[in-house]
């Protein structure tokens, strides 16, 4: 099979024929063997319903449906797993991603041998201050922190190779920067594609401002699993004994303080009076618990993840 198209959505009953039909169209002109995975995470509308008619009608069209809403990295991640096709694009449901990008995608994939082409749209028909604005900071934030020069990390419009999607671990919220886990799985031949943004035709976005607090912090999680994620010690360890060590000099210096005092007879004040000896303790005491969060982590790592990040209530379509 050439191509996976894996589309998670949450209430877009008023999109999906449309996006179908438009999907079948362009893979039809292009002679395309394809499947499409629709991935429905808690929708509360009709969107399952639908899903489960166009199915019928169509063999090509497999469905997922979780129990509840557990977000688009959970979603992504099933609709990876269950993918067959060499390339795999995912796409947003709300008719904002244009199928007509999909040839160009695959052939960049399957032709031309990149990991994968992330879409960048550069002119945008969403809110400047509400989005645009936002989305530049952070994108220009996970450039630095990554070393990745793409434009738009969160681009749903995305082609991969499909060993990609099976090698790397989407969790969490982590869909924004699925480009910089693939780049830590060792994939390297990463770029980006100019891509047509349009304007939304149906219902309102999911996501609220909340999503680049959540977003900012998800990169510096990022950061600090590609830098320490195997081995924390590094950091918490190093901190640790680093902390240790100037509350000991802190104590040492104290202690040899009061017994200079003490054998010239000088006025001695109690150890328990002088503000140093709590800043040496809190140091001492903060560096050991660094050290232990180190010692922890690495007793984490070496236990198994739990992978049973969402339950699905049914499914449509052979898989």
């Amino acid at each position: 099979m050439q191509l996976s198209i894996v589309i998670p959505l949450l209430n877009e009953a008023e999109s999906l024929k449309e996006l179908h039909n438009w999907i079948a169209s362009v893979m039809r002109s292009n002679s395309f063997s394809y499947e499409i995975i629709f991935i429905d995470d808690g929708s509360t509308d009709d969107s399952w319903k639908i899903i489960k008619q166009i199915s019928a009608e169509d063999p090509s069209v497999k469905g997922i449906k979780f129990n509840r809403n557990y977000g688009k990295s959970q979603a992504l991640h099933v609709g990876f797993d269950k993918a067959e096709g060499d390339v795999i694009i995912t796409m947003d449901a709300d008719l904002q991603d244009n199928p007509e990008e999909i040839p160009d995608l695959y052939h960049l994939v399957s032709k031309e041998g990149y990991d994968l082409i992330s879409g960048w749209k550069k002119k945008r028909y969403d809110s400047v201050l509400s989005k645009n604005l936002p989305s530049k900071l952070f994108n220009a934030a996970a450039r630095k922190t990554s070393g990745l020069k793409l434009h738009d990390f969160n681009c749903g419009l995305k082609a991969y190779r499909k060993a990609v999607v099976k090698n790397i671990d989407v969790y969490g919220e982590m869909h924004r920067y699925i480009p910089v886990l693939a780049k830590n799985a060792g994939y390297s031949k990463i770029d980006e594609k100019i891509v047509q943004h349009q304007a939304r035709k149906y219902g309102k976005t999911k996501f609220g401002a909340e999503r680049f607090i959540n977003g900012f912090l998800d990169l510096i999680t990022i950061w600090f699993l590609s830098k320490f994620g195997k081995r924390p010690m590094h950091l918490f360890g190093a901190l640790g004994i680093l902390m240790f060590f100037f509350g000991f000099l802190f104590t040492v210096w104290i202690g040899a303080s009061k017994l200079y005092k003490l054998y010239h007879g000088m006025p001695n004040i109690l150890v328990t009076d002088n503000p140093w000896f709590y800043i040496a303790l809190t140091t001492m005491i903060l560096g050991t618990l660094l050290f232990l969060t180190g010692f922890l982590g690495e007793l984490i790592l070496r236990s198994s993840r739990e992978k049973d990040r969402y339950r699905i209530s049914e499914t449509t379509g052979e898989f």
